[in-house]
Protein backbone atom coordinates (compact mmCIF):
# COMPACT_ATOMS: atom_id res chain seq x y z
CA UNK A 1 0.00 0.00 0.00
CA UNK A 2 1.32 3.54 -0.60
CA UNK A 3 0.57 6.14 1.66
CA UNK A 4 -2.74 8.60 0.97
CA UNK A 5 -4.21 5.41 -0.10
CA UNK A 6 -7.57 4.80 1.21
CA UNK A 7 -8.11 1.44 4.01
CA UNK A 8 -9.09 -1.54 2.04
CA UNK A 9 -12.65 -3.32 3.25
CA UNK A 10 -11.59 -6.12 5.59
CA UNK A 11 -12.46 -9.33 3.92
CA UNK A 12 -11.36 -13.05 3.54
CA UNK A 13 -11.33 -13.63 7.27
CA UNK A 14 -10.84 -17.18 7.97
CA UNK A 15 -11.96 -16.20 11.37
CA UNK A 16 -12.37 -13.23 13.74
CA UNK A 17 -11.41 -13.66 17.43
CA UNK A 18 -12.68 -10.16 20.41
CA UNK A 19 -15.47 -9.36 17.77
CA UNK A 20 -15.87 -8.33 13.93
CA UNK A 21 -15.34 -4.83 12.68
CA UNK A 22 -15.79 -3.49 8.93
CA UNK A 23 -14.13 -0.91 7.66
CA UNK A 24 -17.44 1.06 8.14
CA UNK A 25 -17.43 0.63 11.92
CA UNK A 26 -13.33 2.09 11.52
CA UNK A 27 -13.44 4.54 9.18
CA UNK A 28 -15.06 8.31 9.85
CA UNK A 29 -15.02 8.74 13.34
CA UNK A 30 -10.95 8.01 14.78
CA UNK A 31 -7.65 6.67 13.15
CA UNK A 32 -7.21 3.31 12.90
CA UNK A 33 -4.03 1.24 13.89
CA UNK A 34 -3.79 -2.35 11.95
CA UNK A 35 -1.27 -4.25 12.76
CA UNK A 36 -0.12 -7.26 11.20
CA UNK A 37 1.80 -9.99 13.57
CA UNK A 38 1.83 -13.67 13.47
CA UNK A 39 2.22 -16.62 16.40
CA UNK A 40 5.75 -17.46 15.42
CA UNK A 41 6.86 -14.37 15.24
CA UNK A 42 9.34 -13.54 17.88
CA UNK A 43 9.42 -9.93 17.53
CA UNK A 44 5.50 -9.59 17.29
CA UNK A 45 5.83 -11.20 20.60
CA UNK A 46 8.09 -8.78 22.06
CA UNK A 47 6.40 -5.68 20.77
CA UNK A 48 2.95 -6.86 21.98
CA UNK A 49 3.30 -5.09 25.30
CA UNK A 50 3.83 -1.89 23.43
CA UNK A 51 0.94 -2.35 21.42
CA UNK A 52 -1.64 -3.23 24.28
CA UNK A 53 -0.17 -0.12 25.77
CA UNK A 54 -1.03 1.92 23.09
CA UNK A 55 -4.41 0.47 22.66
CA UNK A 56 -5.44 1.09 25.87
CA UNK A 57 -3.78 4.43 26.37
CA UNK A 58 -5.64 5.69 23.15
CA UNK A 59 -8.90 3.67 23.71
CA UNK A 60 -11.03 7.05 23.19
CA UNK A 61 -9.16 8.41 20.35
CA UNK A 62 -7.75 5.21 18.03
CA UNK A 63 -8.98 2.10 16.56
CA UNK A 64 -6.68 -0.84 16.87
CA UNK A 65 -7.49 -3.93 14.83
CA UNK A 66 -4.92 -7.24 15.07
CA UNK A 67 -4.15 -9.49 11.83
CA UNK A 68 -3.09 -12.67 12.46
CA UNK A 69 -0.50 -13.32 9.40
CA UNK A 70 0.91 -16.82 8.96
CA UNK A 71 4.10 -17.18 7.68
CA UNK A 72 4.27 -21.27 8.05
CA UNK A 73 1.42 -24.76 8.49
CA UNK A 74 2.12 -24.29 12.13
CA UNK A 75 0.63 -20.43 12.40
CA UNK A 76 -2.67 -21.85 10.72
CA UNK A 77 -3.94 -23.49 14.23
CA UNK A 78 -6.56 -21.22 15.60
CA UNK A 79 -6.72 -22.65 19.07
CA UNK A 80 -2.70 -22.04 19.00
CA UNK A 81 -3.47 -18.55 17.65
CA UNK A 82 -6.35 -18.26 20.68
CA UNK A 83 -3.96 -19.27 23.40
CA UNK A 84 -1.06 -16.79 21.99
CA UNK A 85 -3.63 -13.72 21.66
CA UNK A 86 -4.80 -14.48 25.11
CA UNK A 87 -1.48 -15.25 26.52
CA UNK A 88 -0.19 -11.72 25.24
CA UNK A 89 -3.33 -9.82 26.08
CA UNK A 90 -4.50 -9.03 23.07
CA UNK A 91 -8.38 -7.57 23.05
CA UNK A 92 -8.80 -5.75 20.33
CA UNK A 93 -10.50 -7.66 17.27
CA UNK A 94 -7.99 -10.15 15.90
CA UNK A 95 -8.75 -10.69 11.64
CA UNK A 96 -7.08 -14.01 11.24
CA UNK A 97 -5.68 -14.37 7.91
CA UNK A 98 -4.93 -17.94 6.99
CA UNK A 99 -5.36 -17.05 3.33
CA UNK A 100 -3.62 -14.34 3.35
CA UNK A 101 -6.12 -12.36 1.50
CA UNK A 102 -5.76 -9.27 3.50
CA UNK A 103 -2.29 -9.46 3.97
CA UNK A 104 -2.04 -9.72 -0.13
CA UNK A 105 -4.53 -6.52 -0.36
CA UNK A 106 -2.24 -4.76 1.72
CA UNK A 107 0.83 -5.76 -0.22
CA UNK A 108 2.10 -6.65 3.33
CA UNK A 109 5.37 -8.72 3.59
CA UNK A 110 6.55 -8.10 6.89
CA UNK A 111 5.53 -8.97 10.73
CA UNK A 112 5.17 -7.32 12.88
CA UNK A 113 4.04 -4.09 10.27
CA UNK A 114 2.44 -1.21 11.47
CA UNK A 115 -0.41 1.03 9.51
CA UNK A 116 -1.79 3.93 10.38
CA UNK A 117 -5.11 5.03 8.56
CA UNK A 118 -6.14 8.54 9.45
CA UNK A 119 -10.08 9.20 10.27
CA UNK A 120 -11.17 9.37 6.39
CA UNK A 121 -9.23 5.91 6.09
CA UNK A 122 -6.38 7.28 4.20
CA UNK A 123 -2.54 5.74 5.30
CA UNK A 124 -0.72 7.99 7.17
CA UNK A 125 2.34 5.68 8.01
CA UNK A 126 3.54 2.20 7.85
CA UNK A 127 6.27 0.83 9.39
CA UNK A 128 7.73 -2.86 9.84
CA UNK A 129 9.73 -4.45 12.23
CA UNK A 130 10.10 -4.83 16.06
CA UNK A 131 11.72 -1.67 16.72
CA UNK A 132 10.44 1.96 16.53
CA UNK A 133 7.11 2.19 18.37
CA UNK A 134 8.26 5.69 19.79
CA UNK A 135 7.85 6.67 15.62
CA UNK A 136 4.98 4.87 15.34
CA UNK A 137 3.37 6.91 18.77
CA UNK A 138 4.63 9.88 16.74
CA UNK A 139 2.93 9.47 13.73
CA UNK A 140 -0.41 8.40 15.80
CA UNK A 141 -0.34 11.55 17.52
CA UNK A 142 0.29 13.92 14.37
CA UNK A 143 -2.71 12.50 12.91
CA UNK A 144 -4.34 12.99 16.13
CA UNK A 145 -3.52 16.22 16.27
CA UNK A 146 -4.35 17.10 12.78
CA UNK A 147 -8.01 15.62 13.85
CA UNK A 148 -8.08 18.04 17.15
CA UNK A 149 -7.35 21.06 14.67
CA UNK A 150 -9.45 20.18 12.26
CA UNK A 151 -12.46 20.64 14.55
Amino acid sequence: MKLREPMPELNGATAWLNGEVSRSELVGEKPTLIHFWSISCHLCKEAMPQVNQFRDEYKDKLNVVAVHMPRSEDDLNLDEIKRVAEEHGITQPIFVDSEHKLTDTFENQYVPAYYVFDKDGNLRHFQAGGSGMKMLEKRVNRVLDEMEAAK
